[in-house]
Formats: structure tokens, C-alpha cells, sequence
């Protein structure tokens, strides 16, 4: 008995009626399909998705599939450009039809003239089409670049001539036909090259250009100025004869020396940098300073310290100085390209060297016989050798690879060491131009000062990686790496380095103005003070003084410790 008819009737009787009840309910309530049938489209139309990154395909893609449109999500997390595709970093790039020679002629066409063919057109087909400059394409007749370079004219030349006449034969290197040669200026030029030349005549002067030749309009510009009202004495001595001093010895080393401890007196004269000071050899009771102003001046040691002479002639600013072995003559070399000679008592200049070069160095022979002969380093890496008698160059030497920046003479005169740009320190036999010593080093500066000991058997250079470098000044001229002097910033100055007269210090001026001095045994700096506000150029130590120092500097002072 199903569960209708038992919910219909209790009753075990059968009969029609619970029959008709349950088709009834069924129609009431629809039939119910667990899988309903699906329309599809037929299998063998449906199309392979092909992944547009793919290089590859094993098989023959029909025309829809490999131009169906990409299917799947789109990636939200990439932006519009992101998502465009591309083969440049500016975009999709396909070849055309248009030839290199095409593309790089219209190319040519639109930089020079404006305007090129359109090249959404074909370019085997004659077109009026262009982009850019309409009416200047118009003009020219739609020209490319190629073909108005082949329509200009080229330039006739004049005729040849006839080669057997030499004179008027001028072969394929004739004129041309609209070309004239005139080698005079024309009226308007020449007007302003006669103003130029008149305001370089109003200037302040021009290099020498020989040592001969311009020696009259030298002479006019050069000129002295004595400060001290009694140049000689009553004896009838110039100002060049030592004074009588208590306590001072002219000529004799002291035993030992001690540390400058104060300030005595300042020399102020140079309106601006002093670039290097030395005492007149023997009595040292003379002081000669060199300054950027174009001037060199003698100053007094002892008594009132007055300024004796002023030596007036450079263009421009004296960069060394050097007396001869009495003192009587010495030598300015100067920014303007010229060496002088003056004598030191009268003030007048005796002669002047050049060889259109700067020079840097200057030094006289020490030897009395060859007080004569004076060497001059210069900015084309030669050192010059002149005589003051004939005023002729006496000997050249060459071998630097840069400009020269000291000239040291050792064994009495018998060779010369000399240092320059190039880092590298020479040593040469006197008046051979061949150097017998080359010293470099890759760990080496440039060396733009040295000094030798008073024993001569050694000598300091002042090296710009702020350190002094100490060589033997005889025999092999070995480095001595024991003795370096470290402790003051000198890079990119030529601070000059000295000795003491017992040879116990070393001494140096400093960029920032500071007089270095160290034991010469122990390396040890002893001193450091501040001697000036700029940079320390020169320290020249007292021959006859146990420890009187003049020190120069850029701020213009002279200054005399003790």
C-alpha cells in the first residue's frame, strides 16, 4: 500500500477512488527532471584559444584563431599601457614597405627643407601629397633632399694654364671663379687694427722678446727707489757693508741653534703676496723678498729695520730670486716672462733673459769662477744656463717631462739635482745635458721645493702629499725613509722647506699659515705656530743667529721670530 493511498483511507478495501486522487496530485504538482537536455553548439566549430605570447605553433592554426580575441579575466592590477602591446619601449613597431634609402631621404627632406611625402601613401606611386610645409613643397616642385643636392651647381675653377710656363701654371689647385686673394686689410679693418695697437701701447708693457732686442724700451721702464736718506756711511760704505753689531759674527756658524719662541719685528711694504725672501750671502744683514706685486725689495736685519731699496720693472708678479755668491748682483724671475739682473747697490738693471716661457726657478752658480753663469728653470721643462757677461744661453738641458720647480747645486758645484711637475727628481753633471740620476717612484709628488743640509751630504724636498722626503746629496742619492718629516698641510702650495745653521732643525712654511719646525734625528715636530694668516711661502733661518727666523706669507708681511 503506497503512503497516498494510506493517508487516503484506512481502510483495506480497494477501489478506483485513490487512483484518480494520485494522478490528480501529480498534475497538480508537475513532473521533476534531475538532467534536463541543453542546446550546444556543435563540437566541430568550436575554435583553439591560442596564447598570444606563443612563438610557436606544431600545427596549422585556422585564420579565426590566431586573430580571435584574447579570452580569460583581465589582470585589474595593470594599467592601460601595461596592458598594450609592445616591442619597443614606445610601442608596436612593424616593418614597411618603404626602403631605408626612402625613409632616410624623407627624413633628410622634412630636417632641411620642411616638409616630406605623406607615407600613409604608396611610394612607388607619383603623389602631391605631403606632411608639413604645403606651400614650400608647392615651390619646389615636391623635391626631395637628393634631388636638390643634385641640381645645385658647383663652383667653376679658374683655368689650369699651360704647365710649361712655371709662373702661371696652377694646375688643379686654381681658384675659384668668384674667389680674390688680398693680403691687405681693407679700410675698416685697418682702422681697428690701428685702435688695438694703440691700446696695447697704452698697457703696461710686453714681454721681452730677446735679450737683445728691446733692451733700450726696457731700460726706460725699469727703475729704483732708495728709501734711506744715508746709503753710505762716513767712511764712504755703501749700505752693502755689514754694520757693527755687539754679539753678531758675520761669517761664523753658531754651535747650536734654539727654537724661535716670539715675534721681533714685521716687515710691511708689499701690497700683496710675498712669494720668497733670501739673506744676502755671508753677512746675512741684508734681507731681498719677492712679492706678487711686481716689485722686489731690500730690507735691513739689524738697527731700525728700515726698507733700504725697491726694485721696480716686472709686469707682473716675481715668483724667485737668487743673489751670486757675494751679493753685489741678483736675479728676479718674474710672472711676465722675463729673468732681470740688478745690481744691488745702485739699483740699476743690468740685463734681461728670456726665452718666452715663465719661469719658475732661478739660481746662481755658487762657485766664485762661475758666479757668472745662472740657472732658470722654466714652464716648458728646461732649465736654461745664461751668462750675465755675453748674455748668450751657455747650455740647455731638456730631459724633464714638466715644468722645472727647484735647481739645487751639490758637491760644490760639480752637479745639479733639479725637481719638477713631471714627480720626478734628475741629478745632472755641471754643464753636460745629460742627467746621470733619474729618481721616480709611483708613490712620489711633485716636489716644488729643496734644501740642503749643512754637512751636505743630505737634502729634504718638500713633497705635496704633505710630507718632507729626505735623499742623500752625494754618490747614489738613495731616499732615506727613515727620515720623513710628516705633520703640515703644504698640497698645492710651494711652500719652501730650510735648514738651521747647525743643521739640528727642519723648517717649513704651512698652508694655513703655520712655521713647522721637527728635530732633523728624531723626525719629531718640535714647534708649530702661527706665523701668518695666509698661506707660509718662505723661512729663511739666520746664518749668524741661533734662532732668529724670517718667515713670508701670502698676507704680504715679513715676519722676524727669535
Amino acid at each position: 500500500m503506497s503512503l497516498v493511498d494510506y493517508a487516503a483511507s484506512s481502510s483495506d478495501e480497494e477501489g478506483p477512488a485513490p487512483k484518480a486522487a494520485a494522478v490528480s496530485l501529480r498534475a497538480k504538482l508537475g513532473q521533476v527532471v534531475a538532467a534536463p537536455p541543453v542546446a550546444v553548439k556543435g563540437m566541430t566549430q568550436a575554435l583553439a584559444d591560442i596564447d598570444h605570447d606563443t612563438s610557436q605553433v606544431m600545427y596549422n592554426p585556422k585564420y579565426d584563431e590566431l586573430y580571435a580575441p584574447e579570452t580569460g579575466p583581465a589582470n585589474i592590477f595593470k594599467s592601460r599601457a601595461q596592458v598594450t602591446k609592445k616591442n619597443t619601449y614606445t610601442g608596436y613597431i612593424e616593418e614597411g614597405e618603404i626602403s631605408a634609402f626612402q625613409f632616410e631621404n624623407q627624413r633628410k627632406t622634412f630636417s632641411a627643407l620642411g616638409y616630406a611625402m605623406d607615407p600613409s601613401v604608396n611610394q612607388h606611386m607619383a603623389t602631391t601629397q605631403v606632411v608639413g610645409d604645403k606651400k614650400a613643397a608647392a615651390a619646389r616642385g615636391y623635391m626631395t633632399a637628393v634631388h636638390s643636392k643634385q641640381n645645385t651647381r658647383r663652383r667653376k675653377r679658374k683655368p689650369k694654364g699651360d704647365p710649361a710656363d712655371l709662373d702661371s701654371f696652377a694646375g688643379p689647385w686654381a681658384d675659384f671663379e668668384a674667389d680674390s686673394r688680398s693680403s691687405k686689410p681693407s679700410a675698416e679693418e685697418q682702422a681697428q687694427l690701428d685702435e688695438w695697437a694703440e691700446k696695447l701701447a697704452e698697457g703696461k708693457g710686453k714681454p721681452v722678446a730677446t735679450a737683445e732686442g728691446e733692451e733700450g724700451e726696457q731700460a726706460s721702464q725699469e727703475s729704483s727707489i732708495l728709501h734711506i736718506k744715508d746709503p753710505y756711511d762716513y767712511q764712504g760704505r755703501s749700505f752693502l757693508h755689514p754694520p757693527q753689531h755687539e754679539g753678531v759674527r758675520y761669517g761664523e756658524t753658531p754651535e747650536r741653534c734654539y727654537l724661535p719662541k716670539k715675534l721681533i719685528h714685521t716687515w710691511s711694504g708689499h701690497t700683496k703676496g710675498v712669494s720668497a725672501i733670501r739673506f744676502i750671502p755671508g753677512t746675512a744683514h741684508l734681507l731681498l723678498s719677492a712679492g706678487l706685486d711686481n716689485k722686489v725689495k731690500l730690507w735691513e736685519v739689524y738697527g731700525e729695520r728700515r726698507p733700504v731699496m725697491t726694485y721696480l720693472g716686472h709686469t707682473q708678479g716675481v715668483r724667485d730670486i737668487s743673489f751670486n755668491y757675494d751679493g753685489t748682483k741678483f736675479v728676479s724671475a718674474g710672472y711676465d716672462r722675463v729673468v732681470r739682473l740688478w745690481d744691488t747697490e745702485t739699483g740699476k738693471c743690468l740685463s734681461h733673459f728670456t726665452n718666452h716661457k715663465t719661469p719658475y726657478c732661478v739660481k746662481f752658480h755658487p762657485n766664485e769662477d762661475k758666479s757668472h753663469l745662472f740657472c732658470c728653470g722654466t714652464s716648458d721643462k728646461k732649465i736654461i744656463c745664461w751668462d750675465i757677461n755675453t748674455g748668450e744661453t751657455v747650455q740647455e738641458y731638456d730631459r724633464h717631462l714638466g715644468a722645472v720647480n727647484s735647481i739645487t747645486f751639490v758637491e760644490d758645484g760639480r752637479r745639479m739635482v733639479t725637481t719638477s711637475d713631471d714627480k720626478s727628481l734628475r741629478v745632472w753633471e755641471w754643464d753636460i745635458p745629460v742627467d746621470i740620476k733619474y729618481i721616480a717612484d709611483p708613490s712620489m709628488h711633485s716636489m716644488p721645493s729643496v734644501a740642503l743640509h749643512p754637512n751636505n751630504k743630505w737634502m729634504v724636498c718638500q713633497s705635496l702629499d704633505n710630507q718632507i722626503l729626505t735623499f742623500s746629496a752625494y754618490d747614489r742619492f738613495r731616499a732615506n725613509r727613515k727620515k720623513t718629516f710628516k705633520g703640515h698641510l703644504v698640497s698645492g702650495y710651494a711652500c719652501q722647506v730650510n735648514f738651521s745653521p747647525d743643521g739640528l732643525y727642519v723648517v717649513s712654511g704651512d698652508a694655513h699659515g703655520h712655521c713647522c719646525i721637527w728635530d732633523w734625528k728624531t723626525t719629531r715636530m718640535f714647534s708649530k705656530f702661527k706665523a701668518h694668516d695666509k698661506v707660509c711661502m718662505g723661512v729663511e733661518w739666520n746664518p749668524n743667529e741661533t734662532s732668529k727666523l724670517a718667515t713670508c706669507g701670502w698676507d704680504g708681511f715679513i715676519k722676524y721670530w727669535d
